[in-house]
């Protein structure tokens, strides 16, 4: 089995790729940062190799998959921290970012991977379960991880027998909430932990095992599963 993980350095896709890894696929990462590739591929081991790529380039996409040749599966990790706060100070500007950082790269890179993914392989989005919340200041984030969801019921049916399906994280601990400070990340964590059921916030490693299953069940299509510890149960 040959993967491809679109953002596969840091967080959920590094740790999505140790899983894979570990379950004997042959995983090609990639990321922005030479540098933060090489590192994760020395991790990853024999298992491993990565290229230095910028997923909001569109022909810098294509000419990746025309290298990797044939593959099995997609993964699409790619993010952005995106425009978090009320209506009322949303800018024009820090929307367009959002769709671009985000939106964009997704289906984008979904394109270019066609004509290498095997018919009966997979494309694997991860957005974010702010697409299905209701607390205030998170609607263009939602707009956003919304509009990659709402897309996967579409191209289950119109790329099938390729299955494409959705992640959708809740508040996970990983370098995404690394421009808060210190003691507002430890606030939010602490809040996240309290609403949620099962008493924790989120590890790289719990949004891995579910992308895992979706990339191992032939039969999950046209799916998005939300992986929040129950978070959106409560208040």
């Amino acid at each position: 089995m040959r993967v491809v993980i679109i953002g596969g350095t840091t967080g959920i896709g590094l740790a999505t790729a140790t899983r894979l890894a570990a379950d004997g696929a042959e995983v090609v990462i990639t990321g922005r940062s030479a540098e933060r590739v090489a590192a994760a591929v020395k991790l990853l081991g024999d298992r491993a190799s990565g290229e230095a790529v910028d997923a909001r380039d569109t022909e810098a996409m294509r000419d990746l998959f025309a290298r990797t040749g044939a593959i099995d599966h997609l993964i699409i990790t790619v993010t952005g921290r995106g425009p978090a706060g009320p209506l009322r100070s949303l800018t024009k500007e820090a929307l367009v970012e959002a769709v671009q950082n985000k939106l964009i790269p997704h289906l984008l890179a979904a394109q270019a991977a066609l004509d290498v993914l095997d018919p009966e392989g997979s494309i694997t989005f991860v957005t974010a379960a702010s697409a299905g919340s209701a607390f205030p200041g998170v609607s263009a984030l939602a707009a956003v991880n919304g509009a990659i969801e709402a897309a996967v019921p579409g191209l289950a049916v119109e790329l099938g027998p390729i299955r494409v399906n959705a992640v959708s994280p809740g508040v996970i601990d990983t370098e995404w909430w690394s421009g808060l400070a210190t003691e507002a990340r430890e606030a939010l964590f602490a809040h996240a932990a309290g609403s949620s059921p099962v008493g924790r916030v989120g590890r790289p490693e719990d949004v891995a095992a579910t992308i895992a299953y979706v990339v191992g069940n032939s039969f999950v299509t046209g799916t998005v599963l939300t992986v929040d510890g129950g978070g959106r149960l409560k208040a």
